[in-house]
């Protein structure tokens, strides 16, 4: 009866001390609430995890935070979260998630304060989070600028607007006859602003595609441009006057040879033949005109003798 006495009395403290255990709250000894926080950002069907802390802008975005619970302990603690997205926009609730968007590009903190209510007696344990966030323009649309007339073998100077953030990297590359060639690399261009500018020279007249691949740390576009390649103005003139060239002496030579023997025909009756010519006037208010021909100096009579009336003023 003594040792069964003693072994009860022997138990008891050891179950109180084991009562005292179980029923003290573990969560009356945390200080602080661990984890991190994820950002999601949807666009049609897909979800892109955004984890270097650069976003989209006019993006749907999620940020989450996780918490890191191993142990369970606040599976029943109450959470409260006060979001400040840095643009000025300040949301509170009760969940770990956080739905909006950035409408402008830039540089923003996101502040995250968590509140935990553990029990009714003991005070609320809080936690402070923040992240820099660079939010850049998406790259959505790439538009051809000019020129709208392209010319063979003439250097040809290609202007193109890219609305997304830089910096990008470009690779482009031209097919002509619109083929495409897997054995030719594009060539690759890092951009820093929003105008792309190529100078290409035309070989080959009809239609060429140009490829181009645009990307930045938060996007990438692919888009290809058709070009229709025609022949050179200057062509076409130096072929209009070498026949405008041709013409012109094909007429002077002919011109020249129908032009030849009547001018020599003239010559020689010049210098077969000498004509002088006399006005004669008479006492009966006649005139004459003689024509005399002579050959050498042998001289011979008037072949015409033309009589007529004389006009005085």
């Amino acid at each position: 009866m003594a040792r069964n006495l003693v072994s009860w009395i022997s138990v008891v403290p050891l179950l109180i001390l084991l009562g005292v255990a179980v029923t003290t709250d573990p969560l009356t000894e945390l200080e602080n609430i661990a984890g991190k926080l994820v950002f999601y950002q949807m666009e049609g069907n897909a979800t892109y995890v955004r984890d270097t802390g650069e976003l989209a802008s006019e993006v749907p975005t999620e940020t989450m935070f996780e918490l890191f619970d191993p142990q369970k302990n606040f599976s029943t603690a109450k959470f409260t979260y006060t979001w400040d997205l840095g643009n000025g926009e300040v949301i509170k609730g009760t969940e770990p998630v956080v739905r909006y968007h950035y409408s402008e590009s830039g540089n923003y903190t996101l502040r995250l304060k968590v509140g935990v209510n553990v029990t009714k007696y003991t005070p609320p344990i809080t936690g402070d989070y923040s992240m820099d966030v660079q939010v850049l323009d998406a790259i959505k649309h790439i538009e051809l600028k000019g020129p709208s007339d392209y010319q063979v073998s003439q250097k040809t100077s290609l202007a193109f607007h890219v609305d997304g953030s830089p910096p990008m990297c470009v690779c482009w590359r031209f097919l002509p006859n619109c083929v495409p060639d897997m054995t030719e690399d594009c060539t690759l261009t890092m951009l820093y602003e929003n105008t792309l500018r190529l100078n290409h020279t035309f070989t080959s007249t009809g239609f060429h595609c140009l490829e181009i691949s645009v990307r930045n740390d938060i996007s990438k576009l692919q888009t290809s441009f058709s070009l229709y390649v025609r022949r050179s103005n200057n062509t076409h003139m130096f072929f209009i006057l070498s026949c405008a060239a041709i013409l012109v002496a094909t007429f002077t030579f002919i011109i020249v040879i129908a032009c030849l023997p009547r001018h020599h025909n003239k010559l020689q009756i010049a210098s077969s033949s000498n004509a002088v010519f006399w006005k004669n006037e008479n006492t009966d208010d006649q005139s004459s005109i003689l024509f005399n021909f002579t050959a050498g100096k042998a001289e011979k009579e008037p072949l015409l003798l033309h009589y007529g009336t004389q006009y005085t003023s």
